[in-house]
């Protein structure tokens, strides 16, 4: 028998060490990470234990009669130790409509973590939202390398690649974050947008996790030209937010510096993720966005959203 039990402060080691032995559980999920912004969320997580241990968790908040899985994550779902198996899973669903139809909630929004991020295969959650009826209402495409698999580059961005070097240009790891954070800004204000992140978040976050948050820079000694925010997820390495300034664009640094990125810092990988590239809700498809990750030799993986109504 399994059961449910809302998250408390005094259940953080116990949460992250299921995380750290979990299918499809990353960075994302660890409490030091969803915490930083706790006070914009109304927690509403639990932790589903057999005999007293964990087997899962689920990453949720609370917005009135909706929970969401989690509302500050780009994923989350139910993260998932080998230990929850599939009538495990169907089991656990119908005790977390139980939890939280006893608080007065009526539906639950979940994102579920796409495969592309599992390091062994955990969809039971999939299958139960199939079985007790949840619909998908949002699918975002993201862009993805299968590093292990053969992948090509560009005719176009092979030779991006090689005048940049040729130049004399370099990757640089490590760095203050500031300027980084500058130039985003400035390239995401182009297009009326702002990060997510603001400095001291990137820099609180960062501090936490000092190995999976990792700043890789192009600069000349004038300032940075490009520079990629990379996640380290564990079976996958997730460029968080890629910026090039006007002479970066013009010098190819942002293109040198993602060949070294794919080629050489994260080619242990099994998947290098770009993130996705489409709006109001998965409707709208940025084909000039996407089209730069494909040149690449990224592909599509989907990044999908259920509504699930309690009965």
């Amino acid at each position: 028998m399994l059961s449910v039990k809302p998250y408390t402060p005094a259940d953080a080691a116990a949460w992250d060490a299921l995380v750290a032995r979990s299918r499809n559980g990353n960075l994302l999920h660890l409490r030091g990470y969803m915490d930083y912004h706790a006070e914009r969320f109304a927690d509403a997580s639990l932790l589903i234990e057999k005999d007293g241990e964990p087997v899962a968790v689920l990453p949720a908040n609370r917005d009135g009669e909706q929970v969401s899985s989690h509302g500050g994550l780009t994923y989350a779902g139910l993260i998932s130790s080998r230990a929850l198996r599939a009538e495990a899973a169907l089991e656990a669903f119908e005790k977390i409509a139980g939890h939280y139809r006893a608080l007065g909630a009526k539906r639950l929004l979940y994102k579920a973590v796409p495969h592309v991020f599992h390091a062994y295969p955990a969809e039971e959650d999939l299958y139960a939202l199939h079985r007790l009826g949840a619909r998908l209402v949002r699918r975002d495409l993201s862009s993805v390398i299968a590093l292990r698999e053969p992948f090509e580059f560009t005719g176009e961005r092979r030779r991006a690649v090689a005048k940049a070097r040729k130049a004399g240009l370099s990757v640089r790891t490590g760095g203050d974050l500031a300027p980084f954070h500058a130039l985003l800004t400035d390239v995401l204000a182009r297009h009326e947008a702002t990060p997510v992140h603001s400095l001291a978040e990137l820099r609180l976050l960062q501090g936490r996790f000092p190995q999976q948050i990792v700043l890789h820079e192009v600069a000349d000694e004038h300032e940075v030209l490009a520079a990629a925010l990379v996640y380290d997820l564990g079976p996958a390495a997730h460029t968080q937010y890629l910026a090039a300034s006007e002479a970066g664009r013009q010098r190819h640094a942002l293109s040198l510096l993602l060949a070294e990125l794919i080629e050489h810092s994260y080619a242990h990988k099994r998947h290098f993720s770009f993130g996705i590239s489409t709006e109001q809700a998965g409707r709208v498809l940025n084909a000039g966005l996407v089209a730069q990750k494909e040149r690449f030799g990224a592909r599509a993986a989907v990044h999908d959203c259920y509504e699930w109504e309690f009965a």
